[in-house]
């Protein structure tokens, strides 16, 4: 492959990592065609763009974005897959849909959430119960919403009540 080849795909990494928020690296290396299609087929209903990476491309491009990816270096060996999403925890928790228990792949190798660097599989079950900035707002909302509920749920039962006490006064005279 010619150096500028090389330097359009080191670009386009970066600006695919750019548009999303989180990203997770996986192999899929030992996945049959089935399971390969399966899973492309649920990483575009689940808003994930999977790509398959050189490594060396990869490296480059994670050290061209103004962050510290060292982290990352070190499993940056195979078959690597890219996992883009702007959703958190959908990349962890469709490879762990995914994995069966006779076929451990697809496996997560590192993953860059929330500005936050996890490495190696048993962080795939941490990964998978973060809750995303969606949910978090909806969580916020509730809570805030909860005390008003309260609020007009109380005045509204008083004022059924004081209509029913004055009713029943009309009603004995």
């Amino acid at each position: 492959m010619k150096k500028e080849d090389k330097a359009i795909i080191i670009d386009q990494i970066k600006e695919t990592l750019s548009s999303y928020s989180c990203f997770y690296l996986a192999e899929t290396a030992g996945l049959d065609a089935e399971a390969t299609s399966e899973l492309r087929k649920a990483c575009f209903q689940d808003d994930i763009k999977l790509v398959v990476v050189k490594n060396t491309l990869l490296h480059k491009a994670l050290e061209s974005i103004d962050f510290d990816f060292s982290e990352i270096y070190s499993v940056l060996h195979g078959s690597t897959s890219l996992l883009c999403s702007n959703t958190g925890n959908a990349p962890a928790k469709l490879l762990k849909k995914m994995q069966k228990k006779d076929q451990p792949l697809p496996r997560l190798k590192a993953a860059f959430v929330e500005e936050t660097i996890y490495v190696g599989e048993d962080q795939l079950e941490t990964l998978s119960k973060i809750k995303s900035k969606n949910e978090l707002i909806a969580d916020v909302i509730a809570l805030l919403q909860s005390p008003a509920k309260n609020v007009v749920s109380a005045l509204q039962s008083g004022g059924n009540k004081l209509h029913g006490i004055l009713e029943t006064l009309s009603n004995k005279e």
